[in-house]
C-alpha cells in the first residue's frame, strides 16, 4: 500500500487554537518576523494561509527556546 503524506492548510481560524495566540497576536509576531509569513491560496487573491508541516515546525522550535 502507498503512504499519501497529505498536506494540509490552515486559515487564520485555525491558527488560535493550534498555537494559543489570537490572531492580533499572530499578525504582530509576523511583522516582527517570529512567526511564518502566509501565502496566498490564489494568485492575486486575498486568502492566505499556512501549511500545517509549517507551523508545526514553528511550535516544535518555540519548544526547544
Amino acid at each position: 500500500m502507498d503512504e499519501k503524506t497529505i498536506v494540509r492548510t490552515l486559515r487564520m481560524r485555525d491558527l488560535p487554537s493550534k498555537v494559543g495566540y489570537r490572531p492580533s497576536t499572530i499578525y504582530a509576531l509576523i511583522a516582527a518576523g517570529k512567526f511564518p509569513k502566509p501565502f496566498k491560496l490564489s494568485p492575486g487573491g486575498r486568502a492566505a494561509g499556512w501549511l500545517e508541516a509549517t507551523i508545526d515546525e514553528w511550535i516544535s522550535e518555540q519548544a526547544k527556546s
